[in-house]
This record gives C-alpha cells, sequence and structure tokens, in this order.
C-alpha cells in the first residue's frame, strides 16, 4: 500500500506513471468516455484548512471514476484533539478506500499514514504540497513536452509549493530556479534533504528576480503570506515588493515563457491583473487539471498491488 503525504514518497517511475495516466484519462473525458473504473469506492477528505480547487477537484474526481466523497472538518473529524490521532486513522480507514488531508502539519499526515488502513494522500500540508507539483508537471508536460528541456523560475517564497517543485524538478531532471528575497530561500534543512536525495541535481537560488528569469520557460509565483501567516503578511510585503511578477518581470523573460501560479492569487500583489489575465497565463488549466490529476492519482493508488 503507498501514500502520497510527499513527493518522496514516490519513484521517478511512479511520477511518470501517474502523470501519463492522469494524462490519458483527461484525452477520454475530452472526448466525452468517463471510465467508472473504480465504483463503489469512497474518498474521505479531512480538511483543516478551507479549500476551492482541492476539496472539489478531488470530490469530482472520485465522482468521475464511480465512487463518492465524504468531507470532514476539523471538529467532525476530531482533529481538535477530541480523540487520539491514531484511533482516529483506525476507525476512519476502515471506512473509506483513499483519505485526503489538508493540514498545518506535515506530521500529522505522516503520523496518520503511518498508522492508516488505505492510502493517504497530502493535498497540503505547512511543508509539502505534492498533488499541486504533480498538477504542474502534468500542465507543462501538455503545453511544453519534455520536462527535461524546461527552467522553472519561483519568483517568491520558499514554501510548500516551491518545495514540492524542487523536489518534482530533481526527479524529472527539470531545471528550477528558487528567486526569493534573502531569508526567503529554502531552509538549510530542506536544501540538505535535496543534495541527500538528489546529490547530481541543484536547483538554484537567487535574489534578483529579474536576472533569474532571463532564460526561464516558465515562471511561477504564489501568494506572499500562505494560510497561518497573516500574522507576518506585513513584514513579508515590504520584503517582496520587488518580486512582484508585473509586465516588466515578464519582459525581462524569453518571449515565450508561461506564467503559472496555483492559486488562489492575491492580484495587485505577488502578480498583477496583466499578467494574470495575459495570453502567458496557464493558471487556470492547472486549476481545471487539479482534477485530472487526482483522477490518475487515485486510479493509480486504487489499482491492483497499490491498495
Amino acid at each position: 500500500m503507498k501514500h502520497l503525504t510527499s513527493l518522496l514518497d514516490l519513484s521517478a517511475d511512479d511520477l511518470l506513471a501517474v502523470l501519463d495516466l492522469a494524462a490519458d484519462l483527461k484525452r477520454r473525458f475530452r472526448q466525452g468516455d468517463r471510465p467508472q473504473l473504480h465504483p463503489g469506492r469512497v474518498l474521505v477528505q479531512l480538511f483543516e484548512k478551507p479549500s476551492l480547487r482541492t476539496r472539489n477537484s478531488f470530490e469530482a474526481a472520485m465522482i468521475h471514476l464511480g465512487g463518492s466523497g465524504v468531507f470532514l472538518s476539523t471538529d467532525e473529524a476530531g482533529l481538535n484533539g477530541r480523540e487520539s490521532l491514531s484511533d482516529i486513522a483506525r476507525v476512519i480507514t476502515s471506512f473509506a478506500d483513499l483519505i485526503t488531508m489538508r493540514t498545518f502539519s506535515q506530521k500529522l499526515i505522516e503520523d496518520f499514514a503511518a498508522v492508516a488502513g488505505c492510502p493517504v494522500i497530502n493535498g497540503l500540508s505547512d511543508e509539502r504540497h505534492p498533488c499541486q507539483a504533480l498538477t504542474d508537471l502534468l500542465t507543462i508536460r501538455e503545453l511544453r513536452g519534455n520536462l527535461a528541456d524546461q527552467h522553472l523560475v519561483f519568483v517568491g517564497d520558499g514554501n510548500n509549493v516551491s518545495m514540492s517543485l524542487a523536489i518534482a524538478a530533481a526527479m524529472t531532471g527539470m531545471q528550477m530556479t528558487l528567486a526569493a528575497p534573502v531569508g526567503f530561500e529554502f531552509s538549510e534543512e530542506f536544501q540538505s534533504l535535496l543534495v541527500q536525495r538528489f546529490p547530481a541535481h541543484r536547483v538554484a537560488l537567487s535574489n534578483d528576480p529579474h536576472a533569474a528569469v532571463n532564460d526561464a520557460t516558465l515562471v511561477y509565483t504564489d501568494v506572499w503570506a500562505s494560510m497561518g501567516q497573516e500574522g507576518d503578511a506585513d513584514r513579508r510585503m515590504k520584503a517582496f515588493a520587488d518580486f512582484q511578477v508585473n509586465e516588466q518581470l515578464m519582459t525581462a523573460a524569453p518571449r515565450d515563457a508561461l506564467f503559472m501560479h496555483d492559486l488562489p492569487a492575491k492580484r495587485g500583489l505577488e502578480v498583477t491583473d496583466a499578467v494574470m489575465d495575459s495570453p502567458a497565463s496557464v493558471v487556470f488549466q492547472q486549476a481545471e487539471n487539479r482534477m485530472h490529476l487526482a483522477r490518475g492519482l487515485f486510479a493509480w493508488l486504487l489499482r491492483s498491488g497499490s491498495a
């Protein structure tokens, strides 16, 4: 039985298999073919954080596969300390075929998965966002083909999204640069993990976003303050003021560079309307692909021998 608490739970072959399956299911979906691969299967979602794309894309994906979904908030699931996490995991996974979790703590997801009786999927934590990174790889392959030929420049924080993209880049041979203000780069712990797991791959770091995007094929950004960081928002706005993805920054990139964002976006802060709504923007294709990636991931986890 496999889990997806982080992309590091997958091998490079696993990752490509998920992308291939998701791409095939999307192609069939566009042709009006929605195969009910897993009728009667149940997805249970446990969310500490609200979400538009994650919750709806996961639930729609399971319905398209022939299954159904149950959603539980923190209080409903007992994640507020009403009972032990181990007891919750054992009970809920006896009712479910898949669990998705969207939490503040990465450790909570890992601890839950350690005793779970079915596959557990990280829908977002403070340290990792593997489904978003897989979705982004699916989108990049659709638009640009070979991942190893791409240079993704992430302009912003060394956060859960950029860390997951860095792992994804290392697993696929894609070049990546993190352009972040001083003090907001990847942690030393994460950089050491990357070197340990992928000694032949390096993610470049820069404090100059205009120089960083000079040869980018993909320019990516995210909110400057995530949920749980609201108290630090003012400091972050000052630190990231020169890291806004605007028309000037996109002009510094090659003409055919694409713009990506995992959404929700704070228009006028990390990105301008002009960039979000430009022909270079593929943000809504990314958003749609959350569902198609989830279909591929669920089908891969539920296939014989995986669950």
